[in-house]
């Protein structure tokens, strides 16, 4: 006959087993992620109906499962899907595809395509509700605002991430529609101009603007015609955004009749891609643009602005303790502790000289070392943001500058290259500045807008440092040769382009029109550009 005792203890043993078992499936069980599926289960006691029960003996416990050690520690699909949102706003496609599950192998050229074919020039993005769809799936909306170069206004559209539990972590179900929901079951997007009949516009005397005033691109009706800019689906044609609606018929614009004129005379036989974008000194408003880059590239138009930055990059050395005679190295190369060599242009090592002339000369390897002595501080881009217009805003002109990730991209930046890039009108801007003492946003308009940047006073040691700095280029430096009637004050650049001939920049002033002189691929600044800008300034 059994031992009644050792009957309770068998059973006792059987059901801490049980329970210990139904613990281990529920803890390895999928879609078992949720708060209330990652209660404990109950203990033996909690479950028995009284707490009468014998305990077991400790030689056949078997302990209960630690579940908190098998559920593995995965974040939430709102973290990836907010991470890839956040890369994707600033471009860094690398960090995007390592948030994709499978992504293909063209997963950036259809990003970088995308942009360059419809000219996207910026991104913003925010993120919208997330919804579980079942075990280990999950999709959250989001919004997004791009800016199409040209167009005139803000291009919005909703899309959805899909997401799924992958190898342990959650994933992005990347297709082409994340990009746009227009590109699903293959469509695709395009970018139409059309040329189309408008109204006539008058310059600020009231008259019409001058035979071929190569300004056609940025005022209505005056060769009768204009271009508009669309967005369009294919197959089916559905427009989803248009330019803007051009001025009001005879309006008066800001635009010079004089300046206009001597702006496109300048420009006549100029064989390569050019314009001249001119603004009044004290108020901003723009007073001629001559553009044969198309598609309003003088205003929105995004280029290196080589040396001609070094305005900028002055300003903030002056404002760090330099002054126009402080002795400065200008050896033909500099090499940045642990990092990469720049030379000057022409290679030669002028020694010690002082800010002034290194400036007059154009020594890059004077602004790298001295960029990374005093500038390491992030001043460099407040000084363009916060200053000179550099940063993202509304208004007429583009132009931005990024934080450096290495001391080489400092360096670059400080001379003009790397992330500093600028439409011809920004850089009319910063000569403006420089004049006046005051950086204002350039306007259209009797009145600036509403939603325009409010002006900037410069330091006044500063700006009277610079402006003095602008005329020893033309006086004894890159630009001396260049033909510059008496009284301009400049600065030259020459934009170096990865497998191209370099862009010809010349920015400046005399009396009250400041003005930038562009011209793509055209070589070097003080060849190509000041000798337009001297054209120019003898036509007024």
């Amino acid at each position: 006959m059994r031992n009644p005792r050792l009957v309770v203890l068998i059973g006792a043993v059987a059901a801490i087993v049980a329970f210990g078992v139904y613990g281990v499936v529920v803890a390895l069980a999928p879609g078992t992620t949720s708060t209330a599926e990652l209660e404990p289960a109950p203990t033996l006691r909690e479950a028995g109906p009284s707490a009468s029960a014998p305990e077991p003996d400790p030689a056949f416990t078997t302990p209960a499962p630690d579940s908190t050690a098998t559920v593995a520690q995965v974040e939430g699909p709102e973290v990836t899907a907010t991470r890839f949102l956040a890369a994707w706003q600033i471009g860094d496609l690398p960090a995007m595809a390592t948030l994709v599950a499978d992504p293909p192998a063209d997963f950036a050229d259809r990003h970088r395509d995308f942009d360059a074919d419809l000219r996207v020039t910026s991104l913003s993005l925010s993120a919208g509700g997330l919804r579980h769809q079942g075990e280990g799936m999950a999709e959250m909306s989001f919004s997004g605002v791009r800016q199409v170069a040209g167009l005139g206004r803000p291009w919005a559209f909703s899309s959805v991430l899909r997401l799924a539990l992958r190898d342990g972590g959650w994933k992005v179900l990347w297709s082409p529609e994340t990009m746009h929901p227009s590109l699903k079951d293959g469509g695709s997007l395009r970018l139409v101009e059309k040329q189309v009949v408008r109204a006539a516009t008058l310059t600020m005397e009231g008259k019409p603007f001058p035979a071929d005033s190569r300004a056609g691109d940025y005022f209505t009706g005056l060769g009768t015609r204009s271009v508009e800019l669309s967005i369009e689906e294919v197959p089916s044609g559905r427009v989803l955004v248009t330019s803007r609606v051009a001025p009001a018929p005879g309006k008066r614009t800001t635009i010079s009749g004089r300046v206009q004129t001597a702006a496109a005379r300048a420009l006549d036989g100029v064989a390569e891609p050019a314009a001249i974008v001119a603004v009044d000194v004290e108020t901003g408003q723009v007073r001629a643009v001559a553009d044969t880059l198309g598609g309003r590239q003088a205003f929105i138009g995004l280029f290196p602005p080589g040396s001609t930055f070094k305005v900028v990059t002055a300003a903030a050395l002056l404002r760090s303790g330099l002054t126009p005679e402080s002795p400065v190295a200008c050896p033909g190369k500099y090499t940045i502790p642990g990092g990469r060599t720049f030379s000057n242009a022409d290679g030669a090592d002028r020694g010690t000289v002082s800010f002034a002339r290194a400036f007059a000369l154009s020594c890059n390897t004077t602004f790298v070392q001295q960029a990374h002595d005093r500038l390491r501080d992030d001043r460099l881009r407040a000084e363009a943001a916060d200053r000179f217009g550099f940063r993202e805003k509304p208004g007429l002109s583009y132009c931005r500058i990024r934080p450096y990730q290495s001391l080489d991209e400092l360096g670059s930046d400080a001379i003009g290259q790397n992330s500093v890039q600028a439409s011809p009108l920004c850089m009319a801007e910063v000569a403006a500045a420089v004049a006046s003492g005051v950086w204002r946003p350039a306007v259209l308009s009797a009145e600036p807008p509403a939603d325009s940047p409010p002006a900037v006073s410069l330091d006044e040691n500063v700006a009277a440092s610079l402006r003095g700095m602008m005329r020893a280029v033309v006086t004894e430096g890159t630009a001396a040769q260049a033909g510059l009637p008496p009284d301009t004050a400049g600065k030259t650049g020459t934009a170096e382009v990865a497998g191209q001939r370099s862009h010809a920049w010349f920015i400046g002033y005399r009396g009250s029109i400041a003005f930038a002189v562009f011209v793509r691929n055209g070589g070097a600044g003080g060849d190509a550009a000041a000798p337009l800008a001297a054209k120019f300034l003898r036509g007024l």
